[in-house]
C-alpha cells in the first residue's frame, strides 16, 4: 500500500521550509520500517522507489513545481528511472534522502535522488525522467519552467544524464514480444 500517512507527515514536517532554487537540494530523514522489508530483511527495491516519493513531492513543492501544476491543472508522471543499489538498508536504519531537479530537455524533467546512511555512505541513487502532462499530452518543460517563474533554458545536463537519456531514446518502444 502507498505510504499516505508517511507522505502527509513529510508534507507537514516541511510545510514551513523556505523555497528552494530550481536545482536546490531538499533533505529529509526516513526510517526503514518492518513493512518496508523484503524476504532478505532489507529495504525492498520496489519500496525504495515508493519512498523516494517522500522526498520528491516536498522538493517539487519547495521549487515551485507543485504550485505551477495546480495553477494550470497539469499532472506529473514518471517516464523512466535508473537506479543504483549499493548498500543494504535494514529495519530501523535511518537514512538521509537528498532530492533535486537536475534540469530538463525538450520533453522531460530530470530528477536526482539518493539515500545516505547517517554516517555519510550512499546506499542508493535514482535518476528520474519525468513528464508534466496536460490535456494535450506532455507539456514542454520550457513552458513548465516559465510557469514556475524561472528561465525556460535548462542548466546543462551532466554528460552521464544526457548519455542515459540518449540511450533511453534509442530503446525500442514498445519492446519486442519474443
Amino acid at each position: 500500500m502507498y505510504p499516505f500517512i508517511r507522505m502527509a507527515k513529510e508534507l507537514f514536517a516541511h510545510r514551513n521550509d523556505p523555497p528552494l532554487p530550481p536545482t536546490g537540494v531538499h533533505v529529509s530523514t526516513h526510517m526503514c520500517w518492518p513493512w518496508d522489508l523484503d524476504p532478505w530483511l532489507e529495504l525492498n527495491n520496489g519500496r525504495t522507489l515508493t519512498l523516494f516519493d517522500l522526498g520528491r513531492i516536498p522538493m517539487a513543492r519547495r521549487i515551485g513545481l507543485i504550485a505551477a501544476l495546480r495553477k494550470h491543472g497539469w499532472g506529473m508522471t514518471v517516464a523512466g528511472v535508473t537506479v543504483r543499489y549499493r548498500r543494504r538498508i535494514r529495519v530501523f536504519h535511518k537514512v538521509e534522502m537528498r532530492s533535486r531537479m537536475i534540469g530538463w530537455d525538450k520533453r522531460f524533467l530530470y530528477l536526482d535522488q539518493s539515500m545516505w546512511t547517517m554516517d555519510g555512505q550512499c546506499t542508493t541513487q535514482a535518476v528520474y525522467r519525468t513528464a508534466v502532462t496536460g490535456q494535450n499530452g506532455i507539456v514542454p518543460p520550457a513552458e513548465v519552467a516559465t510557469a514556475m517563474g524561472i528561465a525556460p533554458e535548462s542548466p546543462p545536463l551532466p554528460d552521464w544524464v544526457q548519455a542515459w537519456s540518449d540511450a533511453e531514446n534509442m530503446r525500442p518502444w514498445p519492446p519486442a514480444r519474443d
